[in-house]
């Protein structure tokens, strides 16, 4: 196939809303909401928000809340999560959370939903109360219930049937289906749904997946044809050289977190002086294959490659570096490099 370097992709943001050494939560928040405003300046399509628990390295444990505020602060960008992890949650209360951010916000909220805990084990029976219900076998049966609960879609010999979640009178919210492995593209496949592909999380079945999305997807109430994006991590500068330093704290990162010793996020000099021992660099080129690393020019080529190889038309990019400053920077120079419309999708 020829590769048309012409096409135009669009570019997403997922924040994670990490949480740097030497700073706080509050300040990462704050980055998510500043950053938010510049993806919404510089045309990015997306801004979703992560759900994790019990890490000090992620102050985003709540997406739902900052959707709402990310809403508020910007004006044209699409907003939601990314995702609701569905088992920690009954799906009642996520269609009634999200009826209200698509009550206050028409035509701009995303509900992705995924199936991990995004936690420890530990942490999810807190979340979920029992150990039955750590289990996610039936994790298609809710999420055909919150579709039902969204849409009105319980048949009337259902016990449910006469449950709505409100307010009821706003339209359902785009719904994606998130995964990273086969079970969810198959299962958003099947069900009409629109599927995004965790790349940074599992790199290896990615293409896998995305072909599998496509070729069983069934047109549904929801979505006539198949919609699927990728989500990768990137990490860009002015040169290769200069990403490839910036990218020294998140090697640290991902090394700790195979190891379970996760912290806040390091600065490139402690990242530097670290004393690694020769299986921990083994594990850091284990994990080279799930980021994106270097000038702008670098980067299209190979995100581009990439999209066209899942048969994707959209990046979602998660960025992560010690200063603000570099993670703006690093989002402005992609979407120069993508030539992206300053405020449009």
């Amino acid at each position: 196939m020829s590769r048309d370097k012409n096409r135009a992709y669009k570019l997403s943001v997922l924040d994670v809303s990490p949480v740097a050494v030497g700073s706080s939560s509050t300040q990462a928040l704050r980055n998510t909401l500043d950053l938010a405003r510049w993806a919404d300046h510089l045309g990015f399509t997306r801004y979703w928000l992560a759900e994790h628990h019990n890490t000090p390295l992620i102050a985003s444990s709540a997406p739902e809340i900052m959707i709402g505020h990310v809403a508020d602060v910007t004006s044209r960008i699409r907003v939601g999560s990314g995702g609701i992890m569905l088992p920690n949650h009954t799906p009642l209360k996520v269609a009634e959370t999200f009826r209200v951010l698509e009550a206050l916000h028409p035509n701009r909220v995303d509900l992705g939903i995924g199936r991990a805990p995004g936690t420890d084990s530990l942490t999810a029976l807190a979340l979920r109360r029992s150990r039955q219900a750590l289990s996610v076998e039936d994790f298609p049966a809710r999420l055909a219930d919150l579709l039902a609960f969204l849409d009105h879609g319980f048949p009337n010999d259902h016990p449910l049937q006469h449950i709505r979640a409100m307010p009821d009178d706003v339209p359902m919210p785009e719904v994606w289906l998130l995964g990273s492995s086969d079970f969810s593209a198959i299962l958003a496949a099947q069900m009409g749904l629109r599927f995004a592909f965790a790349h940074h999380i599992q790199p290896q079945p990615a293409l896998a997946a995305l072909s599998l999305y496509h070729e069983n997807f069934q047109a549904s109430e929801y979505l006539k044809e198949p919609e699927a994006l990728i989500g990768v991590s990137v990490v860009c500068a002015e040169t290769d050289e200069q990403a490839r330093e910036l990218a020294l704290p998140l090697q640290l990162v991902l090394l700790r977190f195979r190891t379970g010793k996760m912290g806040r996020f390091p600065t490139i000099e402690e990242a530097k002086s670290y004393s690694y021992t020769r299986e921990e660099r083994e594990l850091i080129e284990l994990n080279r294959e799930r980021s994106f690393v270097g000038s702008p020019e670098t980067l299209r080529k190979e995100l581009t490659a990439l999209a066209e190889a899942g048969g994707v038309g959209e990046i979602m990019i998660t960025t992560m570096t010690h200063d603000h400053a570099e993670r703006r920077r690093s989002y402005e120079l992609l979407a120069t490099a993508f030539k992206l419309s300053p405020g449009v999708a």
